[in-house]
């Protein structure tokens, strides 16, 4: 699950430290969710990219994780009216190479164009992606897919409607730089547009805080 999103600005520090100590422990106690990690952006927008690792995509529509978001606690119902422009999908994932999450994070949202989906897919998975994991600065990649439609629930109707997620990419390491020429030559705007991608939107984002279930569990 990947929610793009920002956040009032004098609501940031409450977010922040609610998001931390509540929300993300909460959605971590969920059967089925494996990782929890929110990014804030270092250059683009929105200022916040989150992402939930789950089993499968039937954790995202379980009876569990519904009554969490039909049941919100008082300090999420405080938080959720300080969401603007909430983007949120549910996601399989088409296809990852390399291993690890590092702390530099570009993100890329784009949607194919009617009838070039095969075209771009097989590109990105066979022509361009398997390769990056080994340049340096750059650990992992993982291409994603719009794959049902969130439901509407308590905690949506708190903030307004979500819009979704069709594609994403997302590439991972330890070097901002390395993330940063990425965008601007092999995965730029036109790269993307030549092969068939339409609403190309990229941003660069650093870790800001991750949890995983053996944690809370503990």
């Amino acid at each position: 699950m990947l929610l793009l999103f920002d956040v009032v600005r004098d609501a940031i520090p409450e977010h922040d430290d609610w998001h931390t100590h509540e929300h993300l422990p909460e959605r971590l106690s969920i059967p089925g969710f494996v990782r929890g990690t929110r990014w804030v952006a270092s250059s683009g927008q929105p200022g916040y990219f989150v992402m939930y690792e789950v089993e499968q995509l039937a954790t995202l529509t379980s009876s569990a994780y519904l009554e969490r978001l039909n049941n919100p606690t008082p300090w999420t119902s405080k938080m959720m009216p300080s969401y603007r422009g909430m983007n949120r999908g549910f996601c399989s994932v088409a296809g990852s190479f390399g291993v690890g999450m590092g702390h530099a994070g570009l993100l890329i949202r784009f949607s194919p164009a009617t009838g070039a989906e095969s075209l771009l897919r097989e590109w990105l998975l066979q022509d361009i992606l398997p390769r990056l994991p080994s340049r340096p600065g750059i650990g992992s990649v993982h291409l994603f897919e719009g794959a049902s439609t969130p439901s509407m629930t308590a905690e949506q109707r708190l903030r307004g409607a979500d819009a979704g997620v069709d594609r994403a990419l997302l590439v991972t390491g330890y070097s901002q730089d390395a993330l940063a020429s990425l965008m601007r030559v092999e995965l730029d705007d036109t790269q993307l547009e030549t092969r068939g991608a339409t609403g190309v939107l990229g941003a660069m984002y650093r870790m800001e805080y991750s949890v995983i279930r053996r944690e809370v569990e503990a």
